[in-house]
């Protein structure tokens, strides 16, 4: 996310601008991957360290992808062919990350460094093609923010464990500190340019596609287990990932949608930066830790989660819940009706976190499915309460 002011420009002809192109959804295919890779090591290695490894590596691949969503948002001129090349470049770039995941702390880390360069030297060009032109200032946060990123995840392919580490961190840190503290720099090219339906789309198809490695889990630790037992839990596991999806898809893509809108009326760019660049990884991460501990569930169903599993179940649920809350606030939400949902929606899951540790993982997940079912069928219910029948019979939402 780089550049100042910019006029408004033209809209390529032979695509929507406010419709995610069918090259971006080839693209989240290899994405598919990259999650499932990260998830993987929580499977196998069910620990703490395991779990802080997995939020780091998710945080740089979500900090990749969610760059390259907003940099497309805002260049309704790319063509259909322009953004065909882009996004397959990416998908290459991004291919590799998938590839070195499982040893990105180890013998493949510098394949992670170069897919992660390859991405900023990416938006790097997209960005001097666009603002280059802009003035001396979008010029100097364009080569800072995309080109110095690019070369210190280059350089730190030479450099031994744990400088190499370090290097990757100094390299998010300048973007996320640049992104924060030029956010009225940018906000001109935010407000005139951002197409809400297109990032509300965009986000969507990411809760699937995080969604769906959860699925994926599932089915996979049934057909390895093949026990009655791992059955059963396999279709808890699924109706708790579910419900998830139900929470998102019929209440948070509108309210995204509705929210942004409204942010962007109010040419609040610091609340657009915050829903759409920080928020939305916190719950992502939730869900995608939560893989890890419904695949373990299926496959020791009688025993309790281990501790980092425990905590990534009833945790997960919780940080889904508790982000969109905040999220829900940054909207303009009142604290009342965010309040009602979010207390049980976060404590439940909280709760059952520590549970967990004593519970047999099939009851501790079939608590996790009650939890859910409670706050969906009471969100059910307070949103049925807000549609009351006008005079001639029909329904008014409020």
């Amino acid at each position: 996310m780089s550049s100042l002011s910019l006029p408004r420009p033209p809209v390529a002809a032979d695509r929507d601008p406010s419709r995610a192109h069918w090259m971006e959804l080839f693209f989240d295919l290899v994405f598919v991957a990259l999650v499932g890779q990260l998830a993987h090591g929580l499977h196998v290695h069910p620990s703490f360290g395991t779990l802080a490894i997995f939020v780091a590596l998710f945080a740089s691949v979500w900090w990749s992808w969610v760059n390259l969503t907003f940099v497309v948002d805002v260049s309704p001129q790319l063509s259909a062919r322009r953004l065909s090349i882009v996004m397959l470049i990416a998908m290459f770039a991004v291919g590799a990350l998938a590839v070195a995941a499982p040893e990105a702390v180890g013998d493949r880390a510098w394949l992670f460094a170069a897919g992660n360069s390859v991405l900023r030297v990416l938006l790097l060009a997209i960005w001097i093609r666009m603002s280059w032109a802009n003035g001396t200032a979008s010029r100097v946060r364009i080569v800072a923010y995309n080109g110095v990123t690019a070369v210190l995840w280059l350089v730190s392919i030479a450099l031994p464990a744990p400088a190499i580490y370090v290097l990757w961190t100094v390299a998010i840190v300048i973007e996320i500190v640049l992104l924060t503290v030029t956010s009225g720099a940018w906000s001109s090219l935010a407000l005139d340019r951002m197409n809400v339906e297109h990032l509300s789309e965009r986000f969507g198809l990411l809760v699937i596609i995080v969604l769906g490695e959860s699925v994926l889990s599932i089915v996979a630790a049934v057909s390895d287990a093949w026990t009655l037992a791992a059955g059963i839990v396999g279709a808890l596991a699924l109706l708790l990932t579910a419900g998830l999806a139900w929470s998102f898809f019929l209440y948070g893509v509108d309210a995204m949608t509705s929210g942004l809108e409204n942010l962007l009326e109010a040419g609040d760019a610091r609340g657009i930066r915050d829903t759409v660049g920080f928020l939305p990884f916190l719950l992502l991460a939730g869900v995608t830790a939560l893989s890890g501990a419904l695949a373990e569930a299926i496959a020791r169903p009688a025993e309790p989660l281990p501790a980092a599993l425990a905590v990534s179940l009833g945790g997960g649920i919780a940080l889904f819940y508790l982000t969109n809350a905040i999220i829900a606030r940054r909207y303009g939400d009142p604290w009342g009706r965010v309040l009602r949902w979010a207390i049980p929606a976060v404590a439940l899951p909280a709760l059952l976190a520590v549970a967990a540790l004593w519970l047999p993982a099939a009851v501790a997940v079939g608590c996790g499915v009650l939890i859910l079912a409670f706050v969906v069928t009471s969100s059910e219910l307070a949103s049925r309460a807000r549609r009351l029948p006008d005079r001639q019979g029909s329904a008014t939402i409020y």
